[in-house]
């Protein structure tokens, strides 16, 4: 048995994983697809004060209180940030990290160094009402997120919040040498990828695997997805 954590990206919540979770569990393995303070069940708790180390946090705390070990652990987009993170913190407790159309970080980089339009959505956050809310991204020609099904559409964005800008600013932290050797994936989604949001190559050695979909391979393709993190049990 395996045991998967699947962590969702920046506006969405643990509910974006739910095609995907009965299938993992269905091949026997044990599977966590937490919402990170701020989404889903935890949305009263969204403030300016969240930022990345609180979702490290929400999932250290998880692998460390459920006492998990050996961990295919797999970020989605924003995720990729906490992940490379939370493997820092707790490396002897991480298998496998999966970075699923994630952004993937050196240690210090913020999601603007990863992803430089990123920018573009702090500045708009700190010029707002508010002074630190993200909200979603548009729907677009592609779809919201790369879903164009409309029944999908309507639940996807039933589950989206905004995201504080915090999230955007912290850096990752990899200055761990024990993370270096925790194995990586890479996944990546080929289908209607937005202009200014170039992907970074991953290493030439690296594992990396393309589904012909959009960004939120979860909803669109869960068993071609499962099959994936199947491989990796």
């Amino acid at each position: 048995m395996t045991t998967y954590v699947l962590v969702h990206g920046a506006w969405h919540s643990g509910q974006a994983w739910d095609r995907v979770v009965p299938l993992l569990e269905s091949a026997g393995h044990r599977v966590f697809a937490p919402s990170l303070t701020g989404y889903g069940d935890r949305a009263h708790l969204l403030g300016p004060e969240v930022g990345l180390d609180t979702h490290v946090d929400d999932v250290v705390g998880l692998i460390t209180g459920e006492d998990l070990t050996d961990v295919v652990l797999v970020g989605h987009s924003y995720a990729g940030l906490v992940i490379s993170s939370t493997a820092n913190r707790i490396p002897e407790r991480i298998g496998r990290l999966v970075y699923l159309d994630a952004m993937v970080p050196e240690d210090g980089e913020t999601a603007v160094d990863v992803m430089p339009i990123s920018q573009v959505l702090i500045d708009l956050a700190l010029k707002s009402e508010s002074g630190w809310r993200v909200p979603p991204m548009p729907e677009t020609p592609a779809g919201l997120f790369g879903v164009t099904d409309p029944d999908d559409v309507a639940w996807l964005r039933s589950m989206l919040s905004d995201q504080p800008v915090l999230c955007l600013q912290q850096p990752a932290h990899l200055d761990n040498p024990a993370v270096k050797a925790v194995p990586r994936t890479h996944v990546h989604c080929t289908v209607g990828i937005p202009e200014g949001l170039e992907r970074r190559p991953a290493p030439a050695n690296a594992e990396v695997y393309e589904l012909a979909t959009g960004h939120d391979c979860m909803v669109t393709m869960p068993g071609e997805l499962s099959e994936l993190l199947l491989k990796m049990a």
